[in-house]
């Protein structure tokens, strides 16, 4: 089963308008310089790109792809004509042949996703079939942006009532403020409820240290990424003081061999990934984090509208939740629908949960799908 083409396609929701163009600020009421980020708005239409990977037995594999056009092109150098079945050999041959393609580490992902879409459908098996089933479906916790004490506990009650029992804080007030936000929101909540911290490298190592042991108290679950991934030798003190997980590869977690570094040197307690890095490197990292008796979080809705990481947490054992961004059920859907996507995954009880089609089991209107098209690669 032969690769005979590579296509990127640019689809275009012309009626929506991009979420803005980000812009630094400063954090006010803290001593040292710390930056977070707005949004303003843009006048630019809404975009997703896709990669399509056709074979010469009639079966193709699409993912959603952050892939650049270039990008597209390098690749096609490399795999047209390639054996799908061989799907080790292209990972190998584009993961050790990145330094010499001049790519960042993971660039190639999204194809990889495509080949394990091609090879479900050709099995006329789900993806989850393929690497193992572990669960029948996959555990939530909600997530939003900075807030105050009111609006946490607003969102947490609109997590409940999806049967959401885990919330993650975004907090980039400093680690002096986060301490009596945590407190008041245990006493609010119980100690069952899981609570998780990401105050988005907005703490020095000192903060890190005092909020830590504070979390620990009040039975937090992991500190994710409390100051930026390049300090190593602070996040291994970190580690070391505390008990509770430390999760800490975030913006290097695109890179297999960074990331495992990582973990081996005792710099993070956890693994973070996305499967936009590929699912070949998604559950390598996940295989090589079991042996070490860690746990790997995959980031964000993942591709295909949520499809890819519900596959992916149901077949990975050393994982807890699926991070959710929204404060409804049906993001997932409604996110897919404007491409073409008719079942992206919703949440229920708590829960999200891979269909049982072939490959990813994305169910396509294919006729909106090609209507929203603007360019092609």
């Amino acid at each position: 089963m032969k690769i005979t083409a590579v296509r990127l396609y640019v689809l275009e929701a012309a009626e929506q308008r991009s979420r803005g163009a980000l812009k630094l600020t400063r954090v006010p009421g803290l001593s040292r310089t710390q930056y977070t980020h707005t949004s303003e708005p843009t006048d630019q239409p809404v975009r997703q790109h896709f990669i399509e990977v056709e074979t010469d037995a009639g079966i193709s594999g699409r993912c959603t792809t952050g892939m650049l056009p270039h990008q597209v092109e390098i690749l096609r150098r490399q795999v047209l004509g390639e054996d799908v079945r061989h799907r080790e050999h292209l990972y190998q041959m584009l993961h050790k042949g990145t330094r010499w393609l001049y790519q960042p580490p993971g660039w190639f992902g999204d194809f990889d996703n495509c080949l394990w879409d091609i090879l479900g459908k050709a099995a006329n098996l789900p993806v989850y079939a393929l690497v193992g089933r572990v669960r029948q479906r996959f555990p939530v916790y909600l997530t939003s942006g900075d807030a105050p004490v009111s609006e946490y506990l607003r969102h947490i009650e609109l997590a409940k009532q999806m049967g959401i029992n885990a919330y993650k804080f975004h907090s980039y007030k400093g680690g002096q403020a986060d301490i009596p936000i945590f407190r008041q929101v245990r006493k609010e909540v119980g100690d069952s409820y899981g609570l998780i911290n990401d105050p988005v490298c907005s703490y020095d190592l000192r903060e890190a240290i005092e909020v830590g042991r504070v979390m620990e108290e009040l039975g937090f679950i992991w500190l994710e990424e409390p100051f930026h991934e390049q300090k190593l030798s602070h996040y291994q003190i970190l580690c070391r003081e505390l008990t509770m997980p430390v999760m800490a590869n975030e913006m290097l977690m695109h890179d297999i061999g960074i990331s495992s570094q990582w973990l081996i040197q005792g710099g993070t307690d956890r693994l973070r990934a996305n499967a936009r890095n590929g699912t070949t490197q998604v559950l390598k990292m996940a295989h090589f984090a079991e042996l070490y008796g860690a746990f790997i979080e995959m980031n964000a809705q993942g591709g295909l509208a949520g499809l890819i990481h519900a596959h992916l947490g149901c077949s990975i054992d050393n994982t807890d939740f699926y991070e959710y961004f929204h404060m409804v059920p049906d993001a997932n859907r409604t996110d897919g629908e404007q491409w073409g996507i008719l079942n992206g995954p919703l949440i229920e009880d708590g829960h999200i949960a891979p269909p049982d089609g072939p490959g990813w089991g994305a169910v396509w209107d294919e006729d909106y799908f090609q209507a929203r098209i603007v360019a092609e690669h």
